[in-house]
């Protein structure tokens, strides 16, 4: 019998699923103008990627949207995932890995640092428990691997990590792949992150808000950044309701532009 899986080919593409803060936008409760804009672009769920690698789609983060966003951007699967840290809205989608196991006939490698596997262990305990489970695919299947600031190759290509800093408690991680860079979640890069951002064609760079924020850059902050790592192309993500679409974009420097859901971008 054929099998009635599908998924979209995205090989050599790097595809934003989120660009949208913690809580989204719309946000719950809220009547701006940009919470209710008719424009799609002001539609932000939580913060996720995945990148089409020579042997299978790499997600970065496990967003609480992540049904919706890969279901939207017709890909049946994921081969494996990579975690920038461990917050609720770039972790707590892990369920719906659970039919993966199917596709891929083993556990799903979750690539991540201590902290990203301890809160994992400890918010999905379920998924790692002794009791017998009453039928197949009633948990998520995972397999650890370990992942620091050293190069490592991930389904067939080369991901070089990025410390970054999310505040002044928490060290997240960034990813290069070829020339493009996804930063989020932060608002300190340390000089020898920075030394692996040059050279870049597209950087993808936090950028919370107008006004300035403990844990990620502002907008003007970013653009400061962005001028000095001085990619072809700079997107911002990780954005409030606090910035129109097509008003943030008119005033912006030339080769920078605010990200949006869906936004598709070519490996080099």
């Amino acid at each position: 019998m054929a099998s009635r899986f599908v998924s979209a080919d995205i090989k050599g593409k790097f595809i934003l699923l989120g660009t949208g803060t913690s809580v989204g936008v719309p946000t719950l409760g809220c009547n701006c103008g940009v919470c209710c804009s008719r424009d799609p672009h002001n539609q932000r769920t939580r913060c996720s990627a995945i990148v089409g690698l020579p042997e299978g789609n790499l997600l970065i983060d496990t967003a609480p949207d992540l049904r919706a966003q890969l279901l939207r951007e017709k890909l049946g699967i994921a081969h494996a995932v990579v975690y920038t840290h461990e917050h609720a809205d770039h972790l707590f989608g892990l369920d719906d890995l659970r039919l993966f196991q199917f596709y891929l006939g083993h556990a799903i490698p979750l690539y991540c640092e201590p902290a990203v596997e301890a809160r994992i262990r400890e918010s999905y305990s379920y998924a790692f428990s002794n009791v017998k489970q009453t039928h197949a695919g009633a948990i998520p299947q995972l397999e650890f691997r370990p992942l620091g600031t050293e190069p490592i190759k991930i389904l067939g290509a080369e991901v070089i990590p990025l410390r970054l800093k999310h505040g002044p408690r928490f060290d997240v991680l960034g990813f290069r792949f070829g020339d493009i860079a996804y930063c989020t979640d932060t608002n300190e890069i340390p000089a020898e992150s920075l030394e692996r951002l040059q050279g870049l064609d597209v950087l993808i760079l936090d950028a919370l808000r107008r006004k300035s924020h403990p844990t990620h850059f502002s907008l003007e902050e970013a653009i400061e950044m962005a001028r000095k790592i001085g990619a072809r192309q700079t997107y911002f993500t990780h954005i409030s309701h606090d910035l129109d679409h097509a008003t943030t974009n008119a005033m912006l420097p030339a080769g920078m532009s605010l990200a949006y859901d869906g936004l598709r971008l070519s490996l080099s």
